[in-house]
């Protein structure tokens, strides 16, 4: 199944991260914050949103910092994935 988003949506998957500090701590799944870093997979076209032209910014393949509770999870082809608004997105990670 294939995630097509439209007007100013985004598909992100979530990076995973480190399961243990920097000291050598591991963490269990529950001490764990939910991931803030994803990667871009699917990009709406854009277009008149409430009114307003909205360009879209972001690329595929970008990896992006979102809010933590942003967005519409959805799970596809067994891999989770998240739907957010273009301004959900914080920043590009470079």
């Amino acid at each position: 199944m294939t995630l097509k988003p439209l007007f100013d949506r985004v598909v992100i998957k979530a990076v995973e991260v480190e399961e243990t500090t920097k000291t050598g701590i591991i963490l269990p799944g529950t001490a764990q914050e939910k991931p803030q870093v994803a990667e871009v997979v699917a990009v709406g076209p854009g277009g008149v949103v409430d009114g307003k032209e909205i360009a879209m910014v972001v690329k595929v393949g970008d990896h992006v910092i979102v809010g933590k509770y942003a967005g519409t999870e959805v799970k596809a082809d067994g891999c989770e994935y998240n739907i957010v608004r273009q301004a959900d997105i914080l920043a590009i990670v470079e």
